[in-house]
């Protein structure tokens, strides 16, 4: 997750000191966006197998992009990014996560990972009684991104054995920075 110039939605750092997980370097993707080669030679710590997604945006709304990166045993398996000129991070962050779901074999249990607590929540917790009430909140007003949100949902109910799992964002998590250096590349591109 990502939206420098607002709110980040980011949990504060974490007080276990300055590195990430267990002996990566700290992250500084908090404070640079780095490349995809720069993330591969800084971090090793996270979780070896599995799909991560990342969104970013720069503003929000704003420029911002999304990526995720499919890894079997450290080994890239796919990798896709992309980005929209106007956009926000939820969006960003539910398009990762479709692209991510699409990646997912069918036949195999795969964790997926997102940094984004509240996709989470929309896609295990929320959206099947947003479905059963003909897509609507029990609260007053739209749901947000509905269209994604939709689409997230129906690739799940696809990939049953797909688990989505929250992993801390800019803590050192090798694949996980990786998302992220996808979903920022953008920005390299652009500026």
């Amino acid at each position: 997750m990502d939206c420098r110039n607002g709110a980040s939605g980011r949990p504060a750092p974490s007080s276990a000191g300055p590195t990430g997980g267990s002996g990566s370097p700290a992250s500084r993707t908090k404070t640079r966006d780095l490349t995809v080669g720069e993330v591969l030679s800084s971090f090793t710590d996270g979780p070896e197998t599995g799909i991560f997604t990342d969104g970013a945006s720069e503003g929000n709304p704003g420029p911002g992009g999304w990526g995720a990166v499919y890894v079997v045993e450290n080994e890239i398996v796919e990798e896709a990014k992309g980005a929209d000129p106007y956009t926000t991070n939820n969006k960003m962050e539910l398009t990762a996560l479709i692209a991510g779901l699409g990646m997912a074999p069918a036949e195999l249990p795969i964790d997926i990972y997102t940094d984004s607590q509240l996709i989470v929540n929309i896609v295990t917790k929320w959206a099947d009684g947003w479905e059963t009430r003909g897509w609507t909140k029990k609260s007053p007003g739209p749901i947000a991104n509905l269209e994604l949100v939709k689409g997230a949902h129906a690739l799940r109910r696809q990939k049953p054995l797909a688990r989505i799992q929250w992993i801390k964002a800019h803590s050192g998590y090798r694949w996980n920075e990786y998302a992220d250096a996808l979903a920022t590349s953008y920005r390299r591109q652009v500026h």
